[in-house]
């Protein structure tokens, strides 16, 4: 199944592809589908409304608009950590991102004024999405606790991110981080393992890997962190960036007003973004 939210007339609507349709169902937004119960065998536990509209025509919002939860993971790819001479971590590093950074899949993102920065970055990350609450969980439990995976897109202010230590100020700029097409469900995705994912800047590929890469695959995340807290529907989690950054090239390249950023997934599909001054 595949679950979208899609802005009509200054609100928000869920809806269920249905071919080139969206089935439009009775909650604001994917996370209000996901909080009225699990998606279990292809069925959500809120009823269809009896509309629906073209895929085409839609104006399609972050799949979860205003999660809980951001919680990104940094330095998850095997083959990034060696673009960077860095050793692999032992334990998942976390950072926080909040609800105004994100933006649709085909929205612009926006880029700081050039006096603030002009270090932003590209990130083509599987997210993953929770699908009921879940505290201190076994993998298993992990696993059967998401409902799906979607794309993100962690647009990095790189100047930010490194001033200090911690990474939150580079990493959650407003308006800078597209989320979506769709959430994929887990009955037809799998477990986020063996997807292929990319990104491309005007055309031209920057990143392009697997998600085998991953260091700690998503139903790891997800028990290691209900450790921590109790996640909730609709939390996202975003597992981190392959090779092919911005910041680890030499010279260094960066993203500027009217570049045209491409982010996909392997069975989810892409994120197609214009960069503008916010």
């Amino acid at each position: 199944m595949r679950l979208v939210t899609v802005r009509i007339d200054g609100a928000t609507r869920a809806g269920r592809l249905s071919g080139d349709e969206i089935v439009l169902l009775d909650a604001p937004d994917v996370r209000a589908v996901l909080q009225a119960g699990p998606v279990t065998a292809g069925e959500v536990a809120v009823a269809e409304t009896g509309d629906s509209l073209a895929l085409d025509d839609a104006d399609l919002a972050a799949v979860v608009p205003a999660p809980d939860k951001i919680v990104c993971v940094g330095l998850n790819y095997r083959d990034h950590a060696a673009e960077g001479n860095r050793p692999l971590p032992s334990a998942p590093i976390y950072f926080a991102k909040y609800r105004r950074a994100l933006i649709g899949p085909f929205d612009p993102i926006r880029l700081p004024a050039p006096e603030v920065s002009t270090n932003a970055d590209w990130e083509v990350e599987l997210a993953v999405v929770i699908g009921r609450e879940v505290r201190h969980a076994t993998e298993d439990e992990a696993l059967a606790a998401i409902a799906g995976f979607t794309v993100l897109n962690d647009v990095s202010i790189r100047d930010w991110q490194t001033r200090t230590p911690q990474h939150l100020a580079g990493k959650t700029f407003e308006g800078s981080t597209p989320v979506g097409p769709a959430l994929v469900t887990t009955d037809e995705i799998g477990d986020g393992r063996g997807l292929d994912l990319s990104c491309t800047v005007d055309g031209v590929t920057k990143q392009s890997s697997n998600t085998d890469q991953l260091l700690f695959g998503p139903a790891e995340l997800v028990a290691d962190l209900s450790t921590i807290i109790t996640l909730d529907p609709g939390d996202i989690i975003a597992t981190g960036t392959p090779a092919g950054v911005g910041l680890a090239r030499n010279p260094q390249e960066w993203l500027a007003p009217g570049m045209v950023v491409r982010t996909a997934i392997e069975g989810i599909g892409e994120l197609v973004n214009r960069c503008v001054i916010g």
